[in-house]
């Protein structure tokens, strides 16, 4: 028999190591969607409580052990569907440019884009599970919705930013480099948060949808009165 070099020999180690161990670096990618995916599918169709990660693990067609190398509990699991969810938005928002011949016409268009697509979303769906759950699981609703909404005034810190760009608004001190994030969680606050908690406590969300143009308008003059006069002046 022939006498197999070095060289075969190390890589004969490194496919076995391959087949035994994680799969290469481009697959891992897809091993992972698969995951988040079945895993989004299980949690509606069971809720959290009832979800299992070998039910999730049988639909992924991965093992136990892929999942909790990537997700330390079904918990962790829950909140990474929920965020992949997020960032997904958050990306259609980062390609968004505010439009309107006004600053107030420019942040209702903020206002209006943020809430047509939160409220087409799976992550309402998701967000209202973890509200079901929050007895069983009482930190992960709290968790999931605050990292939600951290992420959500990052995205509309940016719109805000280039919504400033025109008028006398970037002038203002509430839409300076330094003050722009807490300005952009009140507007998440006082625009956004209303509509989402009626959507997330069981509204219609067709309904919400027809009242989405009225309800901006109406809090996008007030965000702009705190702005301008923010001592009441």
């Amino acid at each position: 028999m022939a006498r197999v070099s070095a060289t075969e020999e190390q890589l004969h180690q490194r496919d076995r190591a391959v087949r035994k161990g994680r799969p290469p670096q481009a697959l891992a990618g897809e091993v992972e969607g698969r995951i988040l995916d079945a895993a989004r599918q299980v949690f509606f169709e069971r809720g959290l409580g009832r979800a299992t990660i070998d039910e999730i693990a049988r639909r992924a067609s991965a093992g136990k052990p892929s999942i909790y190398a990537r997700f330390a509990s079904k918990e962790a699991l829950f909140a990474a569907v929920v965020m992949r969810t997020v960032g997904a938005n958050i990306a259609r928002l980062g390609s968004h440019v505010p439009a309107g011949a006004t600053a107030e016409a420019r942040l209702s268009d903020v206002g209006v884009t943020v809430l047509h697509w939160i409220l087409i979303s799976d992550g309402i769906g998701l967000l209202r599970l973890a509200i079901a759950e929050a007895p069983r699981f009482p930190e992960l609703a709290s968790s999931v919705y605050a990292r939600a909404r951290e992420r959500g005034a990052e995205a509309v810190a940016g719109l805000l930013r280039e919504a400033a760009k025109s008028d006398d608004l970037g002038k203002l001190p509430a839409f300076a480099p330094e003050r722009l994030s807490a300005t952009a969680m009140l507007f998440v606050d006082l625009i956004l948060l209303p509509l989402l908690m009626r959507g997330l406590l069981g509204a219609k969300l067709e309904a919400l949808h027809a009242e989405i143009a009225p309800h901006v308008a109406r809090s996008v003059k007030l965000f702009l009165d705190g702005c301008r006069h923010p001592s009441g002046n």
